[in-house]
Parts: structure tokens; sequence; C-alpha cells
């Protein structure tokens, strides 16, 4: 007489191929939390330098009648020249915006997150070019942009980053 057996639980060769499926997958996950984390400090960077690229935009459409105040401003913290905010006598709002936009960029403001412990090498630049229109509007089309050292990728490596915004202001 044969003693019939059911079968129950699992084989040595099935947990393993469990074993390995589950392994697979932790990997996986370990992985796609390294991807996000490097997003996460590219997105910060691009974040703090088109918020100082606007900050320069704001204030120059607050002074708009003296737009050609900022033409040429360059604010370089990698290789800084002496005194890069020197402006006539009569602008002095022009003057007061380079020297905050330079403390911003150097990390001596006072605002919220400071951004050279992330931009490395910032360098902001403003040209201002006059826009020929028929009858003449006195505007003036106003480019800024801003270039820093950031993380390649999230490896050690840097690599040149730059945002830039450009507009057209009109005196009132």
């Amino acid at each position: 007489m044969k003693i019939g057996r059911t079968e129950s639980g699992f084989t040595l060769l099935e947990g393993m191929i469990a074993t390995v499926i589950l392994s697979v997958g932790v990997i996986a996950m370990g992985a796609m939390q390294g991807i996000a984390i490097t997003r996460n400090v590219d997105s910060t960077e691009l974040t703090l330098a088109t918020n100082l690229a606007s900050e320069m935009l704001e204030r120059i459409q607050f002074n708009r009648r003296n737009v050609t105040a900022y033409a040429n401003m360059d604010i370089n913290t990698a290789n800084p020249p002496p005194n890069p905010c020197v402006f006539p006598a009569n602008q002095t709002m022009a003057q007061g915006d380079c020297v905050q936009w330079q403390a911003m960029m150097t990390n001596q403001g006072a605002s919220g997150i400071s951004q050279a412990s992330v931009l490395t090498g910032v360098r902001g630049v403003v040209t201002v070019t006059p826009v020929v229109t028929i009858p003449p509007l006195n505007q003036s089309r106003v480019n800024v942009v801003i270039t820093w050292t950031g993380r390649n990728m999230g490896t050690t490596a840097a690599a040149p980053r730059r945002v830039m915004l450009d507009t057209t202001i009109a005196p009132e």
C-alpha cells in the first residue's frame, strides 16, 4: 500500500529564487534614492541661480527710468574685480542694487538660504541694449545671466551651469 503525501511549504530552490528577486528590488530602490538626492541638489542650485537673476530683474524694473545705469554690470565671485559696483554719483539706487546683489552672491546677504554655500564660482552679468522701434519708445532689452560651477549629476566633477533671464523694460 502506498502512503499518500501532500506536499506543503517551499522548496529550497523556490526560497532562493524569492531571495534573489527581493534583493534585486532592494538594490534598485537604493539606486533610485541616490538619483533622487542628486536631482534634488541640482534643482536647489538651479532655483538659487534663478532667484538671483530674477532679484536683479525686479530691481531694474523698479528703477526703470535709469535702466541704462545697469548696463555691463559684472559680479564675479570666482575672480572678483576690486570694486565692481562703481556708478556715477546720481545713480545711487543702481549702485545700491549692485552692492546688495554682490552681497547675496558672496554669502554676505541676510536673506534665507545662503547662496554661496550651495553655488560656487557664481558670476552675474547684466547687459542692457536699446530696442529699436518705430516710433521710438525708449525700451531696453535687459539680459541677466548667472553662471556657476555646479555638481555634475552628483559626481565630484565640476560642471559649468547657466541661467539666463531676458526681458524688455520701458520707462514709465
